[in-house]
């Protein structure tokens, strides 16, 4: 997977709504708000009220600070019109939006326009458009340092003679603060961009480093699958032929009834083992991308596992939901032996309980759920101990390898299996 250059991974913002950006927003539209405000209201206001028309044309460049992560640009451009707007109205008729003629003391403001360093951050420091280059953003920011420059023009220092007795307060302190303050928030927004790329560039090497090594370890995987299944059916199926044969011969060749019956259990036992032996090596053959299995059948009939449980006196209840969908040999083998092994558990560990089989049938899959209650004598030591004490492990290895879902463990006062197995399972050819 090859990386983009870094000139061209644009700086892409947070999922906007975050507490941290909601709180920093707000805080900048109320500072705007209130700096609009304070020009526009009050004896030393520095425009005309006009019946709040004023306050209306200033609130539009701060309330628009609210969207200025998602068009920054937007609200740039919104405040360099709003003070170019009132640079043609005052060129052309002085005295309209300022109060230059005013005979008494005004406020003075901080910066002009009010809603300019603000929107020159956000011009630099959201670049929502992608690879868009710094000098295009910068673009309403060049734009209002003329407009700034040219104050003077419009608010001259006769006019303003009782702006301030302080020198801070002179028209060319107003534009010298106004343009540092605009050039400054831009530089801050710039830095803030660039470090939001280059944190955002060690975020895609650590991701994409971090794929790597899950893909290094599921080829590894994926290989030592294929080992398996090759040593499996090289080794274990070629064995298993020969004692299938030889077990045919056998009961062909037996001499009494009873020799060629046990000869026949034997050769069934062998064949039903090469079937979950090359369903294992299909398994463990298959890729990523396969498809499911050609061949399906009906699920396996569970009534014969319940019917032997009832036979050695253990007390089994089976409920099926729904119609059975045709599944593929290894899900119907996987889900006779989950009921299986939770029915011998059963036997072994919880003697004398009533054990209750459900099985739900879905169109996609099937769920087994096997739960017994409290057992109602002591358990049999050496029934208990026998076995490798493996089963539950290797059940839900099994449930797993074919893509199912396997839980147990203790229920109410008893003890509860479930596994959720699909209806296909891909399986390469072994």
């Amino acid at each position: 997977m090859r990386m983009p250059s870094p000139r061209l991974v644009p700086a892409r913002l947070p999922p906007p709504g975050r507490p941290r950006d909601l709180v920093a927003d707000a805080v900048v539209v109320v500072g705007a708000v209130l700096l609009s405000w304070s020009l526009a209201s009050g004896p030393r206001a520095l425009l005309h009220p006009h019946g709040g028309a004023t306050m209306a044309l200033l609130m539009g460049p701060a309330l628009a600070l609210a969207v200025r992560r998602r068009a920054p640009m937007t609200v740039a451009w919104l405040t360099a019109a709003f003070a170019a707007l009132v640079w043609i109205v005052e060129q052309a008729a002085p005295g309209t939006l300022l109060r230059v003629g005013a005979d008494h003391a005004l406020g003075s403001p901080v910066w002009w326009p009010p809603t300019a360093p603000f929107a020159a951050y956000a011009a630099m420091a959201f670049p929502r458009d992608g690879a868009r280059p710094a000098w295009l953003r910068a673009l309403p920011v060049v734009a209002l340092l003329p407009v700034i420059g040219t104050t003077g023009d419009v608010l001259p220092e006769a006019a303003m003679r009782r702006f301030s007795a302080q020198e801070s307060g002179s028209v060319g302190a107003l534009v010298f603060r106004s343009t540092a303050v605009v050039v400054i928030a831009a530089l801050i927004g710039m830095y803030v961009a660039a470090r939001r790329r280059v944190v955002q560039g060690l975020t895609e090497r650590a991701e994409r480093a971090e794929t790597e090594r899950h893909l290094l370890a599921e080829r590894a995987r994926a290989e030592e699958r294929a080992r398996l299944a090759a040593e499996m059916h090289d080794v274990v199926a070629h064995r298993v032929t020969l004692m299938v044969l030889q077990a045919g011969a056998l009961r062909v060749r037996a001499p009494d009834e009873a020799t060629r019956a046990a000869a026949e259990e034997l050769r069934g036992t062998g064949c039903q083992a090469l079937d979950e032996l090359r369903d294992v090596v299909g398994l463990l053959r298959r890729g990523p991308g396969a498809g499911p299995a050609a061949d399906s059948g009906p699920l396996p009939d569970l009534s014969a596992l319940v019917a032997e449980s009832a036979a050695v006196g253990v007390p089994v209840e089976l409920a099926e939901h729904g119609d059975p969908p045709p599944a593929s040999p290894a899900v119907g083998r996987t889900a006779y032996r989950v009921v299986q092994e939770a029915l011998t558990n059963a036997r072994k560990h919880a003697p004398g309980a009533a054990v209750h089989v459900d099985v739900r049938y879905r169109i996609d899959g099937v769920t087994l759920i096997v739960r017994n209650a409290a057992a109602s004598g002591e358990p049999d030591a050496e029934l208990a101990a026998s076995g490798s004490g493996m089963g539950l492990a290797g059940l839900r290895e099994r449930v797993e390898l074919i893509g199912g879902t396997f839980t147990a463990g203790p229920h109410l006062d008893g003890f509860r299996v479930e596994a959720a197995l699909p209806a296909y399972v891909p399986v390469a050819e072994p």
